[in-house]
């Protein structure tokens, strides 16, 4: 009997459960990892190694044989009301985009919403460009997730670092702290 871990989809030559590698995942992302309630949601996490060259989705979903509706981008949109500034996260399948100027403006009731400045997103999530994900954001941060990414059995997100991805169901996902779940967020 094997107890190699295999990914439900693509071709990774290494497949972790997520919990078992701390130092190769981003700190916010593996300290969310290590406090996850409920546990369970934690556990179904995988971690597949992967060329941090290849991390645009595009490129990567070819050299690894992943399809784009099992792989979820994590976009940060600063969205704007009377002075105030909020920063979101919001998760879309790749093969959609997320609908900034009404779906996620509308929801917070914002007065402009635009995609944050990648400065603004690598300091402020402790993450890298290409690698940014939903699991480890700063706590209060909302999380907003397209239907379809939370009805997905498996979905693809970054780690934190352009090296290395996570897998794990589209369910978990919206269970993480913050999240809300939208129809229409994406299209």
């Amino acid at each position: 009997m094997s107890n190699q871990v295999r990914s439900p989809f693509g071709n990774f030559t290494t497949v972790r459960p997520a919990l078992t590698v701390d130092d190769l995942l981003a700190a916010p992302v593996a300290e969310a990892l290590r406090t996850w309630e409920p546990r369970e949601a934690a556990e179904s996490v995988l971690y597949v190694d992967t060329d941090p060259d290849k991390a645009d989705t595009a490129v990567f979903c070819a050299a690894y044989d992943v399809p784009p509706e099992a792989s979820a981008n994590c976009v940060v949109v600063a969205a704007k009301r009377g002075g105030a500034t909020t920063l979101v996260a919001c998760l879309a399948l790749a093969h959609t985009r997320v609908d900034v100027n009404t779906a996620v403006r509308k929801h917070l009731g914002a007065r402009k919403a635009s995609f944050a400045a990648l400065e603004t997103v690598v300091a402020e999530t402790d993450m890298e460009y290409g690698g940014v994900t939903p699991v480890g954001l700063p706590a209060g941060w909302p999380i907003l997730i397209d239907e379809a990414v939370a009805r997905t059995p498996f979905v693809l997100v970054g780690s934190g670092r352009r090296r290395g991805k996570l897998i794990l169901p589209g369910s978990a996902l919206a269970q993480l702290p913050g999240a809300d779940v939208l129809v229409g967020l994406a299209g």
